[in-house]
Formats: C-alpha cells, structure tokens, sequence
C-alpha cells in the first residue's frame, strides 16, 4: 500500500450503521410496493420516514426487519449483509422494532412484556430492566399491571421498553405515536430524543411529518414506493416543495 493510499484509509468515511440500498418489496407475488427505496442510517442519528397514505412508509421499516421479503436490492448492518434474514435473527445482532398495532401482550403484566424482549439473553435481566426502568420510570411503577389496562401513551413505553431489554444498537420505529393524544405524542418525541441521547441509532416513520422532521437529523420522503426528498430535517422543513406537497397535509400546524 502507497503513502497515499494508506492516508485515503484513513480518512474513508465509515460504513452507515444500517443501509438499505434499491430495495424492491411487496406482500403480494408480483405486486412491489417499494420500488428501489435507499436509506442510510449514521451510528448516533435520528433519521425520519414520511410521505402520504401508501407511499410505503411502514414497508420499508418492516422489510428492513425482514418481515416483507427483499426482492432486489440489499440491507446491511455494520458493512455486512442481513437481507431476507429473520426478525429474531436481526434482534439477535442488535434491531430493535416498535410496530405501530398490536405491539405488547395486553394479557401479561408490564414485567413479563419487558421479559418476552429479553428472550435471547435471559441472564441480563437485572441490567436491562434498570436501564429500561431508568429510561421509562412509570414502568417500574406499573411493573405487574396488565399491559392491555394501561392507556395507549403509556403501552407505548412499553412496547419501546421491550425493544430497548436485547440492547439495540438500532431501533426501528412505525408510527409511534399513532391514536395518540397530542400530550401523549409531545412525550413520545422526548422519550425518543432520550432514547437516541443513550446511544441507540433510529429510524422513524411517522404521520406527524413536521414534528419528527424537527427532532431528526436527517429525513426520507417517500413517495409511491420511492425516494422523492432527502435532505436534514432542517432543510425539509423549509423545503417549499416538500412543504406544499407533503407538509401541509401531513403536519400538525404548530
């Protein structure tokens, strides 16, 4: 290797904690709904997903969990492959995932929810508990109160609690604030901007465009399965197009 190749390795930029590249997806045989979509994610970021009603919002979240099959295109974590691996198998090597609906198990306590997300590491109970604990404290106080009593805010922290028990270097988030009371959605934000603060990367998609933007490092703006804005959120917020397309739908008026 030459001097100047030895520098040019020195100042490459690092591999994107998680990158989706062209990846082309769908439920049904034949029938893509995500039609080439890129996405990186930078260890330490926020990255935001928005677009209109079908734009294949959660698609993308759920495929990169591998719960939709990639057809063509690729994922990487760290620089190497996941595609098609399973959801337990991405879990294992550090993706967590929220989904948007039926994301706790309303007949177990807050405690055996938190337990189910430790599956394959039982023996960190004590230290992922605190951590989760520390980082939602209204969990150690509903600890053994049924998941399915609490209110949808509060099965919310439960459902990121247990995606934060396997330690995700990754956190992948579908509409975390969905039904939920403006005050509600304000503390959903602050518990992700918490979240990221601790070391955890995320990906969100969220109707709630204008306020994800606000709190992201950067955002995607998907349309009809593909990338129609990129930018940080600073500069898709003021975007005229994004606004006039996308935002003045999408968003809550402040």
């Amino acid at each position: 290797m030459t001097e100047t190749d030895a520098r040019s390795a020195e100042t490459k930029a690092p591999e994107p904690l998680l990158v989706a590249e062209k990846v082309v997806s769908g439920y049904i045989p034949e029938v893509n709904i995500l039609n080439g979509c890129d996405l990186t994610l930078a260890e330490g970021e926020v990255v935001a997903v928005i677009g209109p009603n079908g734009a294949g919002k959660s698609t993308l979240i759920k495929t990169m969990f591998g719960l939709i099959p990639v057809r063509s295109g690729a994922i990487r974590l760290k620089g190497t492959s996941c595609t098609n691996l399973t959801a337990h198998e991405l879990v294992s090597r550090g993706i967590g995932y929220v989904p948007q609906t039926q994301n706790v198990f309303p007949t177990l306590s807050v405690e055996e929810n938190l337990e189910m997300g430790l599956y394959l590491r039982p023996k960190k109970w004590n230290e992922r508990f605190k951590f989760v604990c520390e980082m939602f404290p209204l969990l150690a106080e509903r600890r053994k109160q049924k998941a399915g009593a609490l209110s949808g805010g509060e099965r919310q922290m439960v459902a990121m609690g247990r995606a934060l028990m396997m330690d995700p270097s990754v956190l992948l988030l579908d509409e975390p604030t969905a039904g939920l009371s403006p005050r509600f959605q304000d503390q959903v934000f602050e518990q992700v901007k918490r979240i990221n603060a601790s070391g955890v990367s995320i990906v969100m998609v969220e109707q709630n465009a204008r306020r994800c933007l606000q709190i992201s490092d950067r955002g995607y703006v998907l349309d009809q399965g593909r990338n129609a804005y990129t930018g940080t959120g600073a500069e898709l917020l003021h975007d005229p197009k994004v606004i006039e397309l996308y935002l003045g739908t999408l968003a809550q008026v402040d």
